[in-house]
């Protein structure tokens, strides 16, 4: 059965209601690939529009925020933490990783999920003018932990 449809074929939030609130946790990843001029430029903070990885940071925490808003039968939720980290991982290769901590009845694998999305668009947008052929990547849930489906950590399940 879908959980996100009615009886009747019509699209429904699902109700939350009757579960107990848990400690909620989810973490996910973004890759941004650019050239290695780039990668240059933003480590040296040296980028026209400014400090990439402090928007970014501040791009991924507001977009947690709003995941409600933008995925439409997402639950509003009462988020205790929203983090943003990066990592170089070569001269071309930029990690963003997420993690959203809620105390709720559902997850927070979305919010997770939008924050290094936003995150790497934030990183597009700021580099753009220097580098047109700038490429998110490998964007995917890495773990997540609470709640009634249990722990999953990505990679377990292949």
């Amino acid at each position: 059965m879908l959980t996100h449809l009615d009886a009747s074929g019509k699209a429904s939030m699902v109700d939350v209601s009757h579960k107990t609130p848990t400690r909620r946790v989810a973490k996910a990843r973004a890759l941004v690939w650019m050239q290695a001029q780039t990668m240059e430029l933003i480590t040296a903070q040296d980028i026209p529009k400014g400090d990439v990885l402090a928007a970014m940071r501040l791009a991924g925490i507001m977009a947690a925020k709003k995941t409600a808003e933008l995925i439409f039968l997402c639950h509003p939720l009462h988020l205790t933490r929203v983090t943003l980290d990066s990592r170089v991982l070569s001269d071309r290769e930029l990690e963003i990783i997420s993690e959203v901590v809620a105390f709720d009845s559902t997850g927070v694998e979305m919010e997770a999920l939008t924050a290094v999305t936003v995150s790497a668009l934030t990183v597009v947008d700021m580099c753009k003018a220097v580098d047109k052929g700038l490429m998110i990547k490998d964007i995917h849930l890495l773990s997540k932990s609470g709640g009634m489906s249990g722990d999953f950590v990505w990679g377990d399940e292949r």
